[in-house]
């Protein structure tokens, strides 16, 4: 909603979070604020994804599906969010660009890979178990028990997978650090403009380290600007999100947790991130963002860690692509919604019907909102925009907006309220829908 009322600057700083990009200056405090929440959605919706991708596949397995099926579901499913990427992509720019990755692209191939790798852990799982001797003294018992598995070697087994994914967690966020060309580090010269280009939907390349131009194999890890080809949200960089969605509910399936403690679990797990993400600042380790704070309290104090200088340094996190200090903010902040969330009771939680209906119906609130929020937003600038001091990251030739916060925050709560008919609709439409249905992938 802030671009399409060109209400301020698509950043904590007056630039885009983007590996490579100086921040010269911060924006104004609500928009750093609401910036910063705003950073919890895109992880929190791909560690959904992963969480969904185990509740479907267990309840696909009990409709009597065979693994084939699913992993065909999985490819369907993806093809079907790239194809209409690529539709909203082309109409939206006018045919000008071919392939613009709102974030669909990176659902699909992350919701596809975490699928796969569901199945092929549903395979592997009971395989090591059966392989596993059972706890005995007695030898022979172990060796008649090498044909079913049992309770110890299910157990070992399932450990043994959560420990594998927990490591392939770490492993897919991190190699967004090994395999940034600046690794981290800013250069001098300033590549404000990147991101401009993007937003705008004009073609034509922008320049910085961190950007590629090989659209074949720079769209899976880096943001990638050509003239045909746009995309800020590489699927390879955000899987770390879907892989450890499923090692949450591979944990929340388990057994059956009480709300008091999945509650002090969720809680737990949020302390943990939040003590990694307090470590990168302190530290200086899994930033993207190392010497690219050159506001002028930074250049005051040039030999302080550049993270402590203000409250606002500690908080500026890098998305495109998420960094270590990013990935455990988001995923600690997450975490505590799931906490808050998950405490309420059930006779409560179920008054949350406007929640509820956006969250049964997530990806098409998504889909619907890139189309109302504009037309809608560009309504009302036309009504009661003026001129402001910010250029248009959808027209960059205009500074017309509306800048106001509050007549923000009530364009923003009416768009809420006016999109929920018909996300609550649709919810229920696809509720009468058979379980292969396509219009259940939205």
């Amino acid at each position: 909603m802030a671009l399409a009322l060109n209400t301020w600057s698509h950043g904590t700083g007056r630039e885009t979070e983007m590996d490579g990009v100086l921040i010269r200056r911060w924006n104004r405090t609500p928009a750093y604020i609401i910036r910063t929440l705003t950073h919890l959605c895109a992880p929190g919706f791909t560690m959904l994804l992963g969480i969904g991708v185990v509740y479907l596949g267990r309840s696909r397995k009990k409709l009597g599906w065979s693994s084939g099926r699913i992993a065909r579901y999985f490819f369907v499913r993806a093809f079907v969010l790239t194809a209409v990427n690529v539709v909203l992509g082309w109409v939206i720019t006018v045919g000008k660009v071919w392939f613009m990755n709102f974030v669909l692209f990176s659902l699909a191939v992350d919701y596809l890979l975490a699928g796969l790798l569901w199945v092929a852990m549903d395979f592997t799982e009971p395989w090591l178990a059966k392989r596993i001797p059972r706890k005995s003294t007695d030898e022979s018992e172990a060796l008649l028990g090498g044909s079913e598995s049992s309770d110890f070697g299910e157990t070992v087994s399932w450990h043994v997978h959560n420990a594998l994914l927990a490591v392939l967690g770490v492993v897919t966020i991190w190699w967004n650090i090994w395999l940034s060309p600046t690794h981290g580090h800013c250069t001098v010269n300033d590549h404000s403009s990147s991101l401009t280009i993007l937003s705008a939907g004009q073609p034509g390349p922008a320049d910085s380290p961190a950007i590629s131009h090989n659209p074949w194999f720079g769209i899976w890890f880096w943001t990638t600007l050509t003239e045909r080809v746009q995309s800020v949200f590489p699927p390879m960089a955000w899987v770390s999100f879907a892989i450890l969605g499923l090692l949450y509910a591979r944990i929340d399936v388990a057994r059956t947790w009480n709300s008091r403690v999945a509650t002090l679990c969720n809680t737990a797990a949020g302390i943990f991130f939040l003590i990694i993400f307090v470590l990168t600042r302190v530290l200086h380790f899994g930033n993207l963002s190392e010497g690219c704070l050159q506001t002028p309290e930074h250049i005051a104090h040039p030999d302080q860690n550049q993270y402590l200088v203000s409250v606002q340094s500690f908080f500026y996190i890098m998305k495109y692509p998420p960094d270590v200090a990013f990935w455990a903010f988001t995923l600690a902040g997450n975490l505590f919604l799931l906490a808050f969330f998950g405490g309420i009771p059930a006779s409560v939680a179920k008054r949350f019907t406007m929640l509820l209906d956006f969250g049964r119906a997530a990806l098409f609130f998504y889909l619907a909102h890139l189309f109302f929020v504009f037309i809608f937003g560009g309504v009302m600038v036309d009504w009661f925009g003026h001129e402001t001091e910010n250029h248009g990251q959808m027209d960059p030739d205009s500074k017309r907006g509306i800048d106001n916060v509050f007549a923000y925050l009530a364009i923003w709560g009416l768009s809420m309220l006016l999109l929920w008919p018909l996300v609550r609709w649709y919810g229920r439409f696809k509720a009468t829908k058979p379980a292969d249905s396509i219009w259940r992938f939205f």
